[in-house]
């Protein structure tokens, strides 16, 4: 690798630093993109968090260099020249594969680059590589952080805890330093989780805030897309760049009027908890179990830290039935998902140029063919089965769940928001993930701390739809006022 000038050091660069070496003349996207190149040859093998390179990432490099130098316009743009690993379902019409981790898809051709990947392109963003992810996002019954591409992707702060899914390798390789920032997807948890178990910054935008076309889905109700970052202000420049209209993805259309004149960056402000309203919901979220005893007082002293910022805690708050609302089965989710899992994934399979696989009966019986390649033992496809079963979006039982969940959303998240005029919702982990799922609500996912092992522990923001410049500012005024995270240990 080029030697970088003065001592400018790469290791958890920010892209806020990123830019600055661009600017001084301290940088070049080769030397970033050989730094993660190095890093992914040094630590990949261990962590398993990237499934493949993109062959003409070099080349990509060297074109941004190129634009920097003709002070082209592109180069102005916050992720000009930054590399970005997307996760494996995320659809790149170039030289690199999109299989959401199946040997099902290897070899497909898609029709287009994803509506994300055509925004980051257009900001002048290096598409590093895909990212490792639980196999179908995590849509087959499994071991999270697992898919037969690319292996059992690892914890970097502990080998032996669970690296969570199914946004697996998105987390695990910006926390080991292999990519400056990555994208995941997210149906029911699959952003927060794994950012919260890995140390990272997870951000789960309102659905249809950010495009999924050409993202393999399970459910266009639930899917988005977002950033998984070393930091909020990382994961803020991604969502600026990715956020917005697609002619491919029709919930955008609506979502886009979220968007605030200015974008999303003039939101990082260190005092963004003065006067905002959070809730706690201490039944159950804040109901630790023994062996979590070190949670109790950790998050006490974040309620504490988030009311000498100016929060106003709104404490000891109710949703009503919680109980069902964070039960997969009891609450419609899975039935819904299901049914809508084959109806989204047979109508993308059709539209691939070339596929080894059309429909979900094929990827089925491809699975069948070839258990030793494409399964571990404990790794089925009952969820496979159980979805091409489903008779389609006017079956009675499916609509009976779209209600439940329904009335869930309204009589739950969304009457506790309003009724007291919330900015946001605190919770320990990531256990408000299916409350957020079912009607589609933004997330912010927050290093909290370390337990007595050295696991990652997490803090999440939530509130309603369009409420991302609120979590913002709640979110990077927690990370300020406690700059909790730190590199995993081996790295040091």
């Amino acid at each position: 690798m080029a030697r970088l000038a003065s001592n400018f050091s790469l290791a958890d660069a920010t892209v806020t630093e990123l830019r600055e070496a661009f600017e001084q003349n301290k940088l070049t996207s080769r030397q970033l993109v050989e730094y993660y190149l190095s890093q992914i040859l040094k630590l990949n093998s261990t962590i398993r968090g990237i499934v493949e390179v993109n062959p003409d990432v070099l080349t990509l490099a060297d074109q941004a260099d190129e634009e920097r130098k003709a002070g082209a316009s592109i180069s102005k743009s916050g992720l000009h020249g930054i590399p970005v690993l997307l996760k494996e379902n995320i659809a790149t019409q170039d030289k690199q594969n999109t299989t959401a981790g199946s040997f099902a898809l290897l070899g497909s051709v898609v029709p287009r680059d994803a509506g994300v990947v055509v925004k980051l392109r257009s900001a002048g963003a290096i598409i590093l590589g895909k990212a490792n992810l639980s196999e179908w996002a995590n849509f087959r019954a499994g071991r999270n952080g697992w898919s037969a591409r690319g292996g059992q992707a690892l914890n970097p702060y502990l080998m032996s805890a669970d690296p969570s899914g199914s946004s697996t390798g998105s987390a695990t390789s910006v926390a080991a330093d292999m990519a400056a920032v990555s994208l995941g997807t997210e149906t029911d948890g699959s952003i927060i989780c794994p950012a919260i178990a890995n140390s990272v910054v997870g951000f789960k935008p309102t659905v249809g805030l950010t495009s999924r076309s050409g993202v393999i889905p399970i459910s266009p109700r639930q899917d988005t897309v977002g950033p998984i970052c070393r930091t909020v202000s990382d994961a803020v420049y991604v969502l600026d760049a990715i956020a917005g209209y697609d002619p491919y993805d029709n919930a955008t259309e609506s979502a886009s009027k979220f968007i605030p004149s200015g974008g999303y960056k003039q939101f990082l402000n260190e005092n963004g908890l003065k006067g905002k309203r959070l809730g706690i919901v201490r039944n159950p979220f804040f109901n630790f179990s023994n062996e979590d005893s070190h949670l109790t007082q950790a998050f006490e002293n974040h309620l504490q830290v988030l009311s000498q910022k100016g929060a106003v805690l709104v404490d000891n708050l109710q949703v009503a039935n919680i109980n069902m609302i964070l039960d997969f089965y009891q609450s419609g989710e899975d039935t819904a998902l299901k049914t809508e899992f084959k109806i989204a994934l047979n109508s993308y399979l059709s539209e691939l140029v070339s596929s080894p696989i059309r429909t979900l009966a094929d990827a089925i019986a491809f699975n069948l063919k070839n258990s030793t390649l494409e399964m571990i033992p404990e790794f089925g496809q009952s969820i496979f089965l159980e979805a091409e079963e489903t008779s389609g979006a006017s079956d009675p039982v499916y609509q009976e769940a779209l209600t439940n969940l329904q009335s869930l959303t309204d009589n739950g998240y969304v009457k506790l928001m309003t009724e007291n005029n919330l900015d946001a919702l605190v919770t320990p982990g990531d256990n408000v993930r299916s409350m957020l799922a079912i009607g589609g609500f933004p997330g912010i996912s927050v290093p909290a701390g370390y337990g007595p092992n050295g696991a990652p522990f997490g803090i999440c923001f939530s509130g309603l739809h369009g409420y991302e410049p609120r979590l913002i500012e709640v979110s990077y005024a927690f990370e300020q006022a406690t700059k909790v995270r730190k590199p995993p240990p081996y790295l040091v």
